[in-house]
């Protein structure tokens, strides 16, 4: 993540919780590049032929954004791990619809660190690692949004810390601990 203007990033998240209207208009401006970096990032998982492109996904997530009023944005990195969850979300339900259409059988299973190292996720894969991330979720929600934070939002430790109000020492353990549990669960389902 840059550094760019955190502060004013922040004092516009503020004011957009506080019902300006303009703060959102002012903030993108400030964020897109970072958020393009983050879409760009989701996409070299998927394959070169892929209809979705990172200025299409961030425009379906601005959206998504926009509609966040009520929500209690706590900084920029907090702005930024809300972004890379509606990112994913969108990207997984468009690989969803995608596997639908094109395999309709089961996903392959796929390590975590087979994930980190390919260049390009096919669909079925994504789809693998996400439902091994949300059964991780449901059974430790913090090492599930620790791992959303950091694969597949791009946060570093302390960024993710930030976020989750726990310690870096806390965010670098439960890291490990969830990448461990993620290998075994798709190990065993493979």
């Amino acid at each position: 993540m840059t550094t760019r203007a955190p502060r004013s990033v922040t004092q516009l998240l503020l004011d957009w919780r506080n019902g300006d209207p303009r703060a959102l208009d002012k903030l993108m401006p400030l964020v897109y590049d970072e958020l393009h970096r983050l879409a760009a990032r989701y996409m070299r998982r998927e394959r070169p032929d892929h209809t979705l492109q990172p200025t299409a996904l961030i425009h379906e997530a601005y959206l998504r954004l926009a509609d966040q009023r009520n929500l209690q944005w706590q900084n920029r990195a907090h702005f930024f791990a809300i972004a890379a969850q509606l990112m994913r979300r969108i990207v997984m339900k468009h690989a969803h619809r995608r596997h639908a259409a094109k395999r309709g059988g089961a996903a392959r299973k796929l390590s975590i660190d087979e994930a980190i190292d390919l260049s390009r996720e096919r669909a079925a894969d994504l789809i693998a690692l996400d439902d091994a991330l949300t059964s991780l979720a449901t059974i430790d929600p913090q090492e599930g949004r620790i791992v959303e934070l950091r694969f597949f939002g791009g946060l570093t430790v302390e960024e993710t810390a930030e976020v989750l109000g726990v310690s870096s020492a806390t965010v670098k353990r439960e890291w490990r601990t969830a990448k461990a549990w993620l290998r075994k669960e798709v190990a065993s389902n493979n």
